[in-house]
């Protein structure tokens, strides 16, 4: 790499941009070795990529998820050090690292790594990322696994940019078996009201969050729905007071996702029983509170944590559902890798 390219990857300033669309795909035709592949990103942008992909960078754990559910996983040469953390299973190394967070990228390991393309989420910098890498010919797709709604047309995109389809209908028909499940059994329930804290003490979700369209999936409803203000996550720290006084009917606390075991439940109900006021909450009172590792709960697009809050809220509509089940077979099936048993992850109201 020359001094010139160096000194013009620290030319621009960081800019993190929240935007959201929808995704989709518009293959060309190419040959059989060699193919250009144009597709259109959940940010309306029309990107080409010179495929097929054999090696990729991708930023952001949930993308990493899927692409590796799809198929893919073995394109992957470059991630974030998140995604390592949480995803030990990932076939790289340390030295395969090259962003810090997601407005923390190296574009120099970035362009020596000569990916064929660059994917991160749309609360990542992709901006800055396009024109970075621009120069090299790197061409940046932003896919967005996070958003529970958006499922479809993110997996979609990436079964299309990594030329695995057929291994994205096979996500995407796992997703429609759960979706359908919740649908059917949650026709005509009664919502419930839901206090959703993730990672820190009083870190809630707003709409706009993948965590509050989990809450509607499963059949409740966000007791924070009519705040405002988040951050680009619409994820918002709220005052310890104004917890109590919306009464929520269930607590839901959601850990950092780690796919090796975390034996931190224990702490957190003790935490969350010990906050001042909080035991005049008929959910901590009554043992209404769950705690989950965010690796199962919002994984597939938040879709099996959805099966789990559904069970836990309406369980005679849910009756026969197994959650366990689901998370076993996306373990599995879906990581290719092993699932020591799903109360290492989740342990719901009375556990």
């Amino acid at each position: 790499m020359t001094a010139a390219r160096r000194s013009a990857l620290l030319a621009v300033p960081v800019a993190a941009m929240t935007l959201a669309a929808c995704g989709e795909v518009t293959p060309e035709a190419g040959g059989a070795e060699a193919q250009t592949i144009t597709v259109t990103d959940d940010q309306d942008r029309e990107v080409t990529i010179e495929g097929p992909v054999d090696r990729a960078v991708v930023i952001n754990s949930y993308g990493n998820e899927f692409v590796r559910a799809i198929g893919a996983g073995d394109t992957v040469v470059g991630v974030d050090r998140t995604s390592l953390d949480r995803l030990p299973y990932l076939p790289v190394e340390d030295d395969a690292i090259v962003a810090e967070g997601l407005d923390q990228l190296n574009y120099e390991a970035i362009a020596e790594l000569d990916p064929d393309v660059v994917v991160l989420p749309r609360n990542a910098v992709w901006q800055e990322a396009e024109q970075q890498l621009s120069g090299f010919d790197i061409p940046v797709v932003v896919a967005t696994a996070w958003d529970a709604h958006a499922v479809e047309e993110t997996v979609t995109l990436l079964g299309e940019v990594f030329g695995a389809q057929e291994g994205a209908q096979e996500v995407l028909d796992f997703e429609s078996e759960i979706r359908s499940v919740l649908d059917e059994r949650l026709a005509d329930v009664e919502p419930r009201s839901v206090y959703l804290e993730t990672v820190d003490p009083y870190l809630t979700v707003l709409p706009g969050s993948g965590f509050h369209d989990m809450i509607e999936d499963a059949g409740g409803t966000n007791v924070f729905a009519d705040a405002s203000g988040g951050d680009a996550q619409e994820e918002l720290t709220v005052d310890p007071a104004e917890v109590v006084l919306r009464e929520p009917e269930l607590v839901l606390h959601e850990f950092e996702p780690s796919a090796e075991p975390n034996d931190r439940f224990a702490a957190v109900r003790d935490d969350l029983a010990s906050r001042p006021g909080w035991g005049g909450l008929d959910a901590v009172a009554e043992d209404r509170v769950a705690v989950a590792n965010g690796w199962a709960t919002s994984a597939l697009g938040k879709s099996i944590g959805a099966l789990y809050l559904a069970t836990w809220l309406h369980p005679e509509e849910m009756a026969g559902v197994d959650p366990d089940s689901y998370l076993e077979r996306w373990v599995t099936e879906f990581q290719d890798t092993e699932l020591t048993s799903a109360d290492d992850y989740v342990q719901g109201p009375g556990a």
